[in-house]
């Protein structure tokens, strides 16, 4: 007979934790919340010190009534929701549910979800931390002050279904805010001067440095020109050589924050979908023999912070794999990333290093098993040495005072290189680039000199990772609210992705701007910054919740009043195309959806019709000969290529053909992305080729 109830969110995490607990507990699973705000109304009362309407949610009865049977039959009741706000909340709500006096000690909590972790936690259960509740309540009702505010203003003055959220509308005007600088933007031309230089069978660059001891900027053709002449065809001698010894420190484990960033950089995942696979690393995974066990610690953490068993597992294995030079002098220790970072939890780390990806493979899936590789090894890396590089920098003296230079490195010892290298923002990660042994005063000739035109590029859009990354530097939005941000403000139509970069569409375009005259503080990225603060501050116990409210509130309110009175309708018109539609025989308008623009009839709702946009890439089909090749979008977003005779033809490629044919053997090439950059690829041989980027290939 079962002596204990323990109440988590998922049946995954109850099947996990059912098994470490034994048959003295009963573990069920409240799926997620079970109380909530109404939907049909603001559900708060603001004279009344802000006291939230709280109402079970629709669905849950059965849940709640299995729950509350459960509860009468065993003596204690333990709730074991996640370690941070929304999972006290959880536990909350469900001691209010079932009776439990929230300072009795039935709160328990453990950042990994393993045999130990478990057991050690249901040691020590405390009482339910009211100001973490708080913490959760407070912002559960300025986003419901904010959004059921706002958005009725906005359904009677642009349409309906708008939304306004607090920080989405921040993250909108981010991407609205680029996309101006990118139109803004005025190129401005520069040249580059480019030696091939060679000794022996090495190859290697050297780049135009200075003329007669003075930078100077290549701003144009005849600055170029007057460094050409200065150079004449003298070769190249060696002024200088420098070289010396340089350290490369590891990237810190990861955060919730940097795990988006570099699982979109490396895996190509989207932020919504880092944070399900990770769900399920954390909940658990049947590992054979030994049973469900959790693989990650929990994912949602803003700290860099290691526990000390940790760390010790890690300099173990690190040592006895690959020798003690491998492991620092003392273990490190990573500083906060940003005063805005909580620390509550540690980092995302494996919860046993032991568990290596290679012996973890057959029981993950593909998604599973990727992830999980980057966890363990940046955390594996994190521990390790730093990488020793030797660097050299030569000067070489050409003509009458011109000077190049070239850089070169090379690992002397890898230290964490040798399993992890972080990733860039444009995916690719730092390479060697050798030079040969070199003396002053050696003549090297020149294999070619290049000389390039090149304009400035304005700077890039956001993606999801970049996105993410500038929302925790600007403090707006905590770990658990960049995934379901991003998907909010692409859900409502304000933004929509292309190319894997957001744009904002016309419709985020028009409500950030009547937000911008009528709520301005709720744009601001430094006010909402400081409203997450003060939302920690009541998570410490150092602020009240009320108060906090109350203060945002006197002045919105206010600007309610003005918005109600002075806020001018706005009819967003539809751009029309040259389409018909072949339902009804009316125009076919441009929408814009999630992902991007679409075509749509003008007769809706009574013609529901709809198209993609098709884009003829120049290409003839290569299976009917007939066919032009067509850009389309899949349903998820991801473009894909095929005939436009369809269904007549059936050819259909996710890699982009090209109209150039294979030299070899003239079968068709298509474009091979890779973190490298692109390449043709022949589809009938092995012949493929590089491909100028896009700044390059305008020259």
């Amino acid at each position: 007979m079962a002596d204990s109830l323990v109440i988590v969110e998922s049946p995954a995490k109850a099947k996990t934790i059912g098994k470490y607990l034994g048959s003295k507990f009963i573990v069920k699973a409240s799926m997620g919340h079970i109380r909530d705000l109404p939907k049909s109304q603001i559900g708060v009362e603001v004279e009344n010190d802000f006291h939230p309407k709280y109402i079970t949610i629709r669905g849950k009865g059965s849940v709640l009534k299995e729950l509350k049977d459960a509860s009468k039959k065993v003596k204690k009741v333990y709730l074991a929701a996640d370690p941070d706000r929304e999972g006290e909340a959880i536990a909350w709500h469900l001691a209010h549910y079932l009776e439990i006096d929230e300072s009795d000690t039935c709160r328990v909590v453990f950042n990994e979800i393993t045999k130990q972790a478990v057991k050690d936690a249901f040691k020590t259960p405390r009482p339910i931390n009211m100001d973490l509740v708080n913490a959760q309540q407070a912002r559960r009702i300025l986003d419901r002050l904010v959004g059921y505010k706002i958005s009725p203003l906005l359904w009677k003055k642009v349409k309906k279904g708008l939304s306004a959220g607090r920080v989405q509308s921040v993250a909108v005007k981010l991407i609205i805010d680029r996309e101006n600088e990118i139109d803004a933007f005025v190129p401005e031309e520069y040249w580059s001067i480019t030696a091939q230089l060679k000794k022996g069978s090495s190859t290697f660059e050297a780049k135009f440095y200075s003329l007669n001891g003075e930078k100077i900027d290549l701003g144009n053709e005849a600055t170029m020109q007057t460094v050409l002449d200065a150079m004449g065809t003298s070769p190249f001698t060696v002024n200088e050589v420098k070289e010396k010894e340089r350290l490369r420190n590891p990237a810190a484990p990861f955060t919730t924050s940097s795990l988006q960033q570099e699982a979109a950089r490396k895996l190509g995942y989207r932020a919504s979908k880092t944070m399900s696979v990770a769900q399920q690393l954390y909940e658990g995974v049947e590992l054979g023999k030994e049973g469900t066990v959790g693989l990650i610690t929990y994912m949602r953490t803003d700290s860099t912070r290691i526990s000390p068993i940790a760390q010790e597992e890690a300099k173990g294995y690190i040592e006895e794999k690959y020798g003690p030079a491998f492991f620092p002098e003392q273990p490190r220790v990573y500083a906060k990333k940003n005063s805005n970072a909580q620390d509550a939890h540690e980092a995302v780390r494996p919860t046993s290093v032991l568990r290596d990806p290679d012996s973890m493979k057959e029981y993950l899936s593909r998604d599973q098993f990727r992830l999980y590789k980057l966890v363990w090894e940046r955390f594996i890396a994190s521990q390790m040495s730093s990488a020793v590089l030797d660097t050299m920098t030569v000067d070489f003296g050409v003509g009458s005072g011109a000077v190049f230079r070239a850089v070169g490195s090379k690992v002397k010892f890898p230290g964490f290189m040798k399993i992890y290298v972080e990733g860039n923002d444009d995916g690719t990660t730092d390479e060697e680039k050798f030079l040969p042994p070199l003396a002053v005063e050696e003549s090297i000739q020149a294999e070619s000199v290049e000389p390039k035109q090149h304009f400035t590029q304005p700077p890039p859009r956001y993606s999801e990772a970049r996105l993410v990354r500038m929302m925790e530097e600007i403090g707006i939005g905590r770990p658990s609210t960049y995934a379901p941000t991003l998907e909010t403000i692409q859900k409502r139509g304000y933004v929509a992705m292309e190319e894997k970069k957001f744009i904002p569409t016309e419709l985020g375009d028009l409500v950030i701007q009547m937000m911008e005259e009528f709520f301005p503080e709720i744009l601001d990225a430094e006010f909402t910054a400081h409203m997450e603060e003060d939302l920690d501050h009541v998570e410490d116990g150092k602020e009240d919740w009320v108060r906090v409210l109350g203060n945002f509130y006197e002045s919105f309110e206010k600007r309610l009043e003005v918005a109600e009175e002075e806020m001018k309708e706005v009819e967003l018109q539809d751009e029309i195309s040259d389409e018909i539609c072949e339902k009804c025989g009316r125009h076919l308008v441009f929408k814009m959806g999630r992902f991007g623009k679409f075509l749509a009839c003008s007769g809706f709702p009574d013609c529901r019709n709809t198209k993609p946009i098709v884009k003829d890439i120049g290409v003839t089909c290569p299976k009917c000969n007939e066919g032009k090749i067509i850009e389309r979008r899949s349903k998820k977003g991801r473009y894909f290529y095929g005939c436009d005779q369809y269904p007549g033809c059936d050819y259909v490629s996710w890699d982009k053909p090209s109209a150039k044919p294979c030299p070899n053997c003239g079968g068709l090439m298509v474009e091979k992305r890779n973190r490298s950059g692109v390449k043709l690829a022949c589809t009938q041989c092995e012949h493929n080729e590089e491909v100028l980027d896009e700044s390059e290939s305008a020259d």
